[in-house]
């Protein structure tokens, strides 16, 4: 069905302020400001977020309702050293300090400003400013749950030729750290250029969220953006759970930072025992639509699942992989003719589904695997054709950061071409 893949490289681009970015593109809470210290802040009202640096160590100050707090890092025995860059970033409700010196950044302290500051308040948000030499809106740290572009049927969207992805880019935590970005791949030198932001208002919830694991689709005159709600996703919180929305717009999604209305994407879930849903991936056939997506059992056990409909208001369940543990990344391939369903098998799941890419019918039936490096976490089987080659899109889990941010800082993305011959 497909060749064998080989290594071909990796990339991480970096930037706490997207490049040219100004606060003004801050729709959402993913701010950021750097300077060469001793001090840099994000201001809104008589809100003060700050970052302090002497010399040997990096803090936080933080003034909202006329207190302020200080947020110090665990004693160190190790100076920071001269010649720093301070960093302060804002991603969700978490505010970070970080230092540069020769190396990557580094997060110092963090601290949740939930209860202090309604930080996803787009009026909040209209007022942030700063005096710091470079502020804007928050790039990431690293790149992860990749996804082609396409056109509702499931051909990619390359209107000037280029290769268009999805990711989510990771902030210095966890999933609610995160938001959805748009990049352009240089499919023959692996470059990356960073394109757009996406952020999302919920359906009958005030504020703008950073909410990720997205599909980007070209339906008709519009776009089509289906997306999970990770952004404010908190695993101990009574009823937690994890749903998908869905954005129709007509603006311009490849450049520039977005605050796209959503309304709820029901995928169905009958007969299964599932408390979320998220990982959606939409194709609309001659015969209706087909959408793939990821059902868990609890947080975090999870398995692919696929639903087809007329429409993607009236979706019913065909098939599900309900004995799969750590199995997620459901994204749909036309391939040889007929419609596959692609996924990732975690190293986490039951012994013979592991580190493998496995390949489905769309009854959910394994029919093959992608001979290919599985590299570390989930990676998601994403294919891009490049003339008569295949070059294979995935991430892995590698951190950034340092300890302080813990999960989430991931990853690298891993690319692999396709070899001649069968696999």
């Amino acid at each position: 069905m497909l060749p064998r893949f080989e290594a071909a490289g990796r990339r991480r681009p970096v930037d706490l302020v997207v490049p040219g970015s100004t606060l003004a593109e801050a729709l959402a809470p993913y701010a950021a400001a750097t300077g060469p210290g001793p001090r840099v802040a994000l201001c809104s009202g008589t809100d003060r977020l700050v970052a302090r640096y002497d010399g040997s160590t990096a803090w936080l100050e933080v003034t909202t309702g006329g207190r302020t707090t200080q947020h110090r890092p665990a004693p160190s025995p190790d100076s920071l050293g001269p010649g720093r860059e301070l960093g302060l970033t804002l991603t969700g409700t978490h505010l970070c300090v970080l230092t540069r010196g020769a190396g990557p950044w580094v997060v110092h302290a963090r601290v949740d400003l939930r209860g202090r500051v309604d930080t996803r308040s787009e009026e909040w948000l209209a007022g942030l400013h700063s005096d710091a030499p470079v502020a804007g809106r928050f790039g990431q740290l690293g790149l992860r749950d990749v996804r082609q572009v396409s056109r509702a049927d499931g051909t990619a969207y390359r209107p000037d030729g280029r290769v268009l992805l999805t990711a989510t880019s990771a902030g210095p935590g966890f999933f609610d750290t995160a938001h959805t970005s748009v990049w352009a791949l240089d499919p023959a030198t692996l470059d990356l250029t960073h394109l757009s932001d996406l952020y999302f208002r919920r359906p009958g919830i005030p504020g703008a969220y950073g909410d990720h694991a997205s599909h980007l689709l070209r339906n008709g005159d519009h776009w089509l953006v289906a997306t999970s709600t990770w952004g404010d996703f908190d695993r101990g919180g009574p009823g937690a759970s994890v749903s998908v929305t869905l954005a129709e717009t007509t603006a311009d999604l490849l450049g520039g930072a977005h605050l796209l209305d959503t309304r709820p994407l029901a995928l169905p879930t009958t007969g299964l025992r599932s408390v979320g849903v998220w990982d959606p991936h939409l194709v609309r056939t001659p015969e209706g639509w087909l959408a793939g997506f990821v059902s868990a059992t609890r947080f975090f056990r999870f398995h692919p699942a696929l639903a087809t409909g007329p429409t993607l208001d009236d979706l019913t369940l065909r098939a599900a992989a309900a004995r799969r543990t750590a199995t997620e990344g459901t994204t749909l391939a036309h391939l040889d003719g007929a419609w596959r369903v692609l996924a990732s098998d975690g190293r986490d799941g039951r012994r013979r589904h592991r580190a493998r890419y496995p390949v489905f019918d769309l009854d959910l039936r394994e029919i093959g695997v992608l001979a290919a490096p599985y590299p570390s976490n989930i990676p998601w089987p994403t294919l891009v054709q490049v003339g008569e080659r295949w070059l294979l899109v995935g991430f892995d889990g590698g951190p950034y950061g340092g300890p302080v941010p813990g999960y989430g800082t991931h990853g690298d993305l891993i690319f692999a071409r396709s070899t001649p011959g069968p696999a």
